[in-house]
């Protein structure tokens, strides 16, 4: 099969452009559709399809690491040599798919990385809706480029087949602990015993951070590209933390004594968003923590948000809350509403007022000092709200209600950052 795949290529590029061109929808195609059929080899495919292509490439799992790849004899490239050696993509190389709004939306994508002079085409993997990896072919001549966009559809499709196949077997053993920790955090693993089954003889038995981290590289830029790199960076500022790349995110454990300065100078020097875990007291509840950090990230990354680059799920908790809630304003009275549009209209602070007022159990110098705003002001938007709106300020069974309210249309019209602002010391009146 690999002689004769690559016979007939070497013959396409004798006979010129256009017979190329044509040459591509002939029966070589079915040749290589035949192969995967004929075997179970995702290596074995990826070296038929580097020879059909006349390419270098490399097939990634959903965590960026190298599963299978192809490289012709006396092809010489450092990024790719690197890819291979270490068994996944650089953080630098993710954070371009990351970035890509092409591949966000599952279409491949021409790329020129920094530290190589070819350019990539990058190609999700996606099968039964699922993206479960990358294809990635090395462009040496630019001759990629007039392949037909129907051989390129057959091609990724006949890889995304076969990835989900062998990512689908349930006898795969698991061969580090970071296939251990991805399988957890998809909820793969049905009790807490057969987990530590697992984990036994690794690290894991007697692992114990005090949380994790999430770091987003769709931001990602550095002025260091070239002389120091990401992963080296996160190895040597936080030692032991085992990072790896899930979901085109980088997971870090951290411990009870890391600084969180160093996720700030980290953050600021590579344009990165990072969100810290809640407390991590055992193991098997990561999944259900990430699935909260991965929010908070998300919010972080929103475009209503303007907040800091280094966050914890705990300050995000208010406003993850109401972003669970936002669609249900249907549920907020119609004078809320009107107090809301008013603000809106007018431009001025009747909710944050009101929220204020009822965060601190109507205390007027508490929401004074809250607002940096006069006695008299505050007081004048008290009488106005409750006379003018007929918020029933004098109810106490409608206070949750109305603080509930009032956030959450506070949300919906300021963001996140609103909730973030640090609560002023108050003295006691």
């Amino acid at each position: 099969m690999q002689t004769q795949l690559c016979f007939r290529h070497n013959s396409f590029l004798k006979e010129g452009e256009n017979l190329a061109s044509a040459q591509w929808q002939t029966g070589d195609m079915m040749a290589l559709i035949t192969e995967f059929f004929e075997q179970d080899d995702l290596q074995q495919l990826a070296l038929d399809v580097g020879l059909y292509l006349d390419c270098p490439l490399l097939v990634l799992d959903d965590a960026f690491r190298v599963v299978a790849h192809f490289c012709p004899v006396g092809f010489s490239d450092p990024l790719f040599r690197s890819a291979v050696s270490q068994g996944a993509i650089t953080y630098e190389a993710s954070a371009v798919i990351s970035k890509s709004q092409a591949l966000r939306e599952g279409s491949a994508d021409m790329i020129k990385l920094e530290e190589s002079s070819f350019r990539r085409r990058f190609a999700p993997l996606i099968c039964t809706g699922v993206r479960l990896g990358y294809l990635i072919c090395v462009d040496t001549d630019g001759h990629l480029q007039k392949i037909p966009a129907e051989i390129w559809r057959q091609i990724d499709l006949i890889l995304a087949k076969q990835l989900f196949i062998e990512t689908s077997r349930q006898d795969k053993p698991f061969e580090t602990t970071e296939d251990i920790l991805m399988h957890l955090l998809e909820g793969g693993f049905p009790s807490a015993s057969y987990f530590r089954l697992q984990t036994a003889g690794t690290y894991l038995a007697d692992f114990h951070p005090s949380a994790f981290a999430l770091i987003d590289l769709t931001a990602y830029h550095s002025q260091y590209l070239g002389t120091r790199h990401l992963k080296e960076e996160i190895g040597e500022r936080f030692p032991d933390s085992h990072s790896f790349l899930y979901k085109g995110d980088v997971f870090l454990f951290l411990y009870k004594n890391r600084d969180a300065a160093i996720f700030t100078d980290l953050a600021g020097e590579f344009g990165l968003k990072v969100i810290i875990s809640e407390a991590v007291r055992d193991l098997y509840d990561l999944p259900v923590l990430y699935r909260a950090t991965r929010d908070a990230l998300n919010m972080m990354i929103a475009s209503n948000y303007h907040g800091e680059n280094v966050c914890s799920v705990a300050q995000l908790r208010t406003p993850l809350l109401l972003k669970n809630l936002e669609s249900r304003s249907d549920l907020i009275s119609p004078e809320l509403r009107a107090l809301a549009e008013h603000d809106r209209k007018k431009g001025t602070q009747y909710c944050e007022t009101l929220y204020f007022y009822l965060i601190y159990s109507r205390s007027l110098k508490k929401t004074c000092d809250a607002l940096f705003t006069h006695r008299n002001t505050v007081l004048y938007r008290i009488e106005r709200i409750r006379d003018d709106f007929l918020i029933p300020l004098d109810d106490p069974e409608r206070y949750t209600e109305l603080l509930l309210g009032t956030a959450i249309l506070l949300f919906q019209n300021e963001g996140p950052d609103f909730f973030l602002r640090t609560m002023p010391q108050t003295d006691d009146e």
